[in-house]
């Protein structure tokens, strides 16, 4: 009886950390049993990826890199610098002697692959660190070995935060939920108090969003890094100065921790859909929890329309603090008329289910058609904001 051939190939992703270099070493290890992994063609900008080589072929070309491996599997590795500025201010990558905290898709470029018919990947990450280094991924894994999961795509290519170092943790299952804080130690980063709050509302949040992922792993540090917070796939991170809930009763941390439980991103124009409904749904989730009362969500509505009156324009590729507010108080009204018109049969959570269930990046129409097609005709909140954005 003829054997059957595997139709699985497997990848390791390699990363050895050089912080004496102030760089990163990824060497991608592929093997199959035939020529199943045919190409694949990374996006790989010159200002950060160099020094590409490998087995078979590898065409280098400006930003673009071709790796045609032999028949067998092979490898192909190349050198990440890794210090990033976001806007031109601080970091949003960064390593150290001590620690680097980075996303996957930082030191990992983003790949189209041409594979045989029926074809999958099964997909490793490890770590090779300096002594007394360890590693956090959004991944469960041992000994510096991680297993990258997803169902969804037949190339399975890392995602998520990463830190290596020398690392604290704390770690709790919490309403179904693994999460796991982690921080570079003398970072001040305030995990105990990060997951007493996500242990009051977190049973929100899985209420509002039924696939939210089962682990969150949330990393934080203090300067040079990125003065915010930055969500990724079932991770997030949050700048150790922050304040898990200001006093205008605004909380950084669950507005990315909606971003997380959405997993969507936006069209040009509509951003400010995106980051008004996880600022919304931020302060929804702590009066549903009852971390505040209705009387200061009142008010730190109040607070968001005074701060969105500086905004002009909603449509921005890239919402700044002003028209975050502005579009969070927006999401509130069409949430009121919502209610009002369909006598509570539906409100902005069914808005919000359609775009997270969204294949695409979302759109201005997306967002329109969502909501008209519960009210069985425009919305007059939409309408009173005048979003008019230029094609």
């Amino acid at each position: 009886m003829a054997q059957t051939r595997s139709s699985t190939y497997r990848l390791n992703y390699r990363v050895t950390a050089e912080p004496a270099k102030n760089h990163l070493r990824v060497d991608l290890a592929l093997t199959q049993n035939r020529r199943l992994l045919r190409e694949m063609r990374l996006r790989a900008p010159e200002k950060y990826f160099s020094q590409f080589g490998g087995d078979g072929e590898v065409r280098v070309e400006a930003d673009r890199v071709a790796w045609l491996p032999p028949r067998h599997g092979g490898s192909i590795s190349w050198t990440v610098a890794l210090n990033r500025h976001k806007n031109g201010e601080r970091y949003d990558a960064y390593m150290t002697g001590d620690w680097a905290l980075f996303r996957a898709s930082d030191i990992i470029p983003a790949a189209i692959t041409r594979t045989v018919k029926g074809a999958t990947g099964k997909t490793t990450l490890s770590f090779s660190l300096p002594a007394n280094w360890s590693s956090v991924t959004q991944y469960y894994g041992r000994n510096q070995r991680y297993r990258v999961k997803n169902p969804q795509r037949r190339f399975a290519r890392p995602t998520g935060w990463i830190l290596l170092g020398k690392i604290g943790v704390r770690a709790e299952k919490m309403a179904g939920i693994k999460v796991k804080i982690a921080a570079p130690v003398h970072q001040d980063a305030h995990r105990m108090d990060m997951l007493a709050l996500l242990a009051w509302t977190l049973p929100e949040v899985n209420r509002l969003f039924a696939g939210f992922p089962s682990r969150l792993t949330i990393f934080s540090a203090g300067d040079p890094m990125w003065h915010g917070g930055l969500s990724a796939p079932s991770s997030l991170f949050l700048h150790s100065s922050l304040p898990l809930l200001s006093e205008n009763s605004t909380s950084t941390l669950l507005h990315e921790v909606v971003h997380v439980g959405m997993g969507a991103s936006a069209a040009s124009g509509a951003d400010w859909i995106i980051e008004g409904m996880a600022e919304y749904y931020a302060l929804q989730i702590l009066l549903r929890s009852g971390t505040i009362s209705q009387h200061r969500f009142d008010r730190a509505l109040a607070g968001l329309d005074l701060w969105g009156g500086e905004a002009g324009s909603l449509c921005s590729d890239d919402a700044s603090g002003p028209v975050t507010a502005k579009a969070a108080v927006l999401m509130h009204a069409i949430n009121m008329e919502l209610e009002k018109q369909t006598d509570g049969q539906h409100n902005l959570d069914d808005v919000m289910h359609v775009l997270a269930a969204s294949q695409h990046k979302i759109t201005i129409e997306d967002f329109s058609i969502a909501v008209t097609g519960l009210l069985q005709h425009e919305s007059e909140a939409m309408n009173n904001a005048n979003i008019v954005c230029a094609p």
